[in-house]
């Protein structure tokens, strides 16, 4: 693929050897990302951050990887400061915005925002989570870390645990992994079981697939665990969210029927499903997955902008 100029709204937009190039690059961007070495790959670049709902992880290692290359950023963080709060419409601020930026990375509430966006800017539109449908970004972040931690992603058992139905990372992520040779079981309650239509393409994807009830069976053979926290912003009816909340929890006494070498994974942030008490253990490698954030999105942006092939 010519990256340069590329929207990108979903993993669904990549082919596999498409994603592993961005890993590779990712691979080397990783002495940049920890500070090690300097970069004056984007000098002159400017990103724009329009964040329309709450961000940490996300906001933060994008504007540190343009940083970090020697870019510069603007944008917002809080919609209330923007002329949104007067009714402006997101295709006109995204017009504004790239008349200003270089790139332009936006998270919004509403599924298919991205994709709306990319039809009235100039610059490329990188999608930062729209609403509960996709993250293309955390897709990657998540296979480097697998790469990376395990060794390897082809042959990997990935578990995939909690809020199946409304959580983008985990619907993205498993198109994604469907493009390897791995083996996927999704553990949730029947309401927030992966969605079939998910489900299905994975399995024509050639990705094999089975459903479990409890976690303990579901942790045995895995080679990550990847949990994902029970969204109550998702929920239309709040007592449907209090049926569900803290149902799986992560803890030491759980991991002990862990390979060793199996690793525990969560997009972040956490609420109660993983115990403090996990994050000093040989399981934990959700915060290496939250740096991993960093040389992934400088990769993609060097890509998208020109400056990298």
């Amino acid at each position: 693929m010519n990256f340069k100029g590329f929207h990108t709204v979903s993993v669904r937009d990549f082919c596999r050897e498409d994603i592993e190039h961005i890993l590779d690059l990712a691979d080397g961007m990783v002495p940049i990302a920890r500070g090690e070495k300097s970069s004056n790959l984007m000098k002159g670049k400017l990103m724009a951050t329009l964040f329309f709902e709450p961000s940490t992880r996300t906001r933060l290692s994008f504007e540190s990887a343009m940083l970090r290359m020697g870019g510069n950023v603007l944008g917002f963080a809080d919609p209330s400061g923007t002329s949104a709060k007067k009714g402006e419409t997101l295709a006109d601020t995204i017009r504004m915005a790239s008349a200003y930026s270089d790139v332009i990375v936006l998270r919004h509430p509403q599924e298919g925002a991205a994709r709306l966006a990319s039809k009235f800017s100039d610059v490329p539109i990188i999608n930062g989570g729209d609403g509960a449908g996709q993250h293309p970004t955390q897709t990657l972040l998540d296979l480097l870390t697998i790469r990376k931690e395990t060794g390897k992603i082809d042959g990997r058992k990935i578990t995939l645990v909690g809020d199946l139905k409304y959580g983008r990372t985990v619907h993205s992520l498993t198109y994604a992994l469907a493009m390897f040779d791995v083996e996927l079981t999704f553990v949730a309650p029947p309401t927030l079981q992966m969605p079939s239509e998910v489900m299905e393409l994975a399995k024509q994807m050639g990705a094999k697939t089975r459903k479990a009830n409890t976690i303990e069976e579901a942790v045995e053979d895995a080679d990550v665990i990847y949990v994902t926290r029970i969204q109550k912003e998702r929920f239309p009816d709040p007592a449907e969210y209090q049926k569900v909340a803290d149902i799986y929890q992560i803890t030491p006494e759980l991991l002990e029927r862990a390979k060793n070498t199996a690793i525990v994974m969560h997009p972040l942030p956490r609420v109660k499903e993983i115990l403090p008490e996990v994050d000093n253990t040989r399981y934990a490698a959700y915060f290496k997955q939250a740096f991993y954030g960093v040389p992934t999105r400088m990769a993609l942006l060097g890509l998208v902008t020109g400056v990298l092939e």
